[in-house]
């Protein structure tokens, strides 16, 4: 699937850091890279009537008439004014190259998909830019800290978000983990060399959270290494930005273990029994450090729930509902991924209904994880109850559904 749509007349290149220091730094090796560059960095500030923020932009480049119409504070939906932005940039420069530095208010992989939507009447922004490596600048040390903050609420402003106030209120651990899954480069910034083996291991969780993501260190960012950053991205053609968001598109999984670190990954095609799930979940979360994926809960059969836990917080919540073979207009409103997934798991009985969740953390034993999941399914006697029997089982994590059936949400 080509997320382009034909050629596109430049490169977008997308970055974000988990500390402004980081994020500055990369935006320094990618005009290294690319001098000519148009760098667009973004700054949000929040309303406080919780309606849409304002959003400053500054732009680095020749061109000062380009500098001086962008150069300015708007309020309203940051990705409909950046994908007016970019707009603006690719009418005045042939073949543009835009760094796009993202502040950390924005959730990156919510923001791309949004950007890459075309309203009605537009000209798609594809039709513009190809896609660079989403990169994303690191340091090692803040990461491992903000990975075991589940108490400190981030809030993010505009796509994604499910409320009138434009706002989606995250863990600061799951807004961590999400950055670095996002990225399709991760520049580790060069802090302290330990002795502990710290970096060492941040690169082997990073390698199980992003298999394909390129992780660099300063030592390593050569001319070769540099030229992929600005480059487009072929790993863009096999799931475009709003695809990867998809609650169904189970995470990729990294085989082995890498210094202590290793991943699981757990597939059933019965439902889920709600209440001994809840009462295996100690045992299910001991050394998880981030897990990711979709349940099918048997008193939501309808629904994909999903599931996802970065440090000690788990979060299982309603995100779409799995596809019926008739109906078409369902069929045709996901992607083009999610389609294939459907047909090639599709069971005549339970259509594409599974489970599927990929656990990550240090000393895993992955026999017992599994028979502690596989313990939580319906048994046969269950099974055989049929649909209506198992909206009558307890269920302590999503509590009682809905009387109009399940919520869309």
């Amino acid at each position: 699937m080509s997320i382009g749509g034909g050629p596109a007349r430049g490169l977008l290149t997308v970055v974000c850091g988990n500390t402004p220091q980081t994020r500055g730094r990369a935006v320094d090796v990618l005009r290294r890279a690319a001098p000519d560059a148009v760098v667009l960095s973004v700054s949000v500030d929040g309303a406080p009537d919780g309606r849409y923020p304002s959003v400053q932009r500054t732009v680095s480049c020749h061109d000062q008439q380009l500098r001086g119409d962008l150069c300015r504070a708007t309020t309203g939906d940051p990705a409909v004014i950046i994908r007016q932005d970019l707009e603006t940039i690719a009418r005045r420069t042939k073949h543009p190259h835009v760094v796009l530095a993202l502040p950390g208010e924005l959730d990156a992989a919510l923001f791309l998909a949004a950007v890459w939507q075309t309203p009605l009447g537009r000209t798609p922004t594809a039709h513009h830019y190809a896609l660079g490596p989403l990169t994303v600048g690191l340091d090692p040390d803040r990461f491992l800290s903000d990975l075991r903050c589940v108490h400190r609420p981030v809030r993010f402003h505009g796509p994604g978000a499910h409320t009138v106030s434009l706002t989606l209120t995250l863990t600061l651990a799951e807004a961590a983990a999400r950055q670095v899954e996002a990225a399709g480069a991760v520049l580790l910034s060069p802090g302290r060399d330990l002795a502990d083996g710290t970096r060492e291991g941040v690169r082997a969780l990073l390698g199980h959270l992003n298999p394909s993501a390129d992780v660099l260190s300063g030592s390593e960012a050569g001319e070769d290494a540099l030229g992929t950053l600005v480059k487009p991205d072929p790993r863009w053609s096999v799931a475009g930005p709003a695809e990867r968001l998809d609650p169904v598109i189970a995470p990729v999984r990294r085989g082995g273990v890498d210094h202590g670190v290793m991943s699981v990954l757990w597939r059933s095609r019965r439902p889920v029994h709600p209440e001994r799930l809840a009462d295996s979940l100690p045992r299910i979360m001991s050394g998880v450090v981030r897990s990711r994926g979709h349940l099918w809960l048997a008193t939501r059969p309808q629904s994909v729930v999903g599931w996802r836990s970065a440090g000690r917080h788990l979060e299982l919540r309603e995100t779409g509902d799995w596809l019926q073979q008739d109906d078409a207009a369902a069929w045709r409103g996901v992607s083009p991924l999610r389609r294939a997934l459907a047909s090639w798991f599709w069971d005549d009985y339970y259509g594409e209904r599974r489970n599927e969740v990929v656990f990550t953390g240090t000393e895993l034993d992955q026999d017992e994880l599994r028979r502690t999941l596989d313990a939580t399914l319906l048994d046969d006697r269950e099974l055989s109850c049929g649909v209506e029997s198992w909206a009558d089982l307890p269920d302590p994590l999503l509590g009682d559904p809905a009387p109009d059936g399940p919520a869309d949400g």
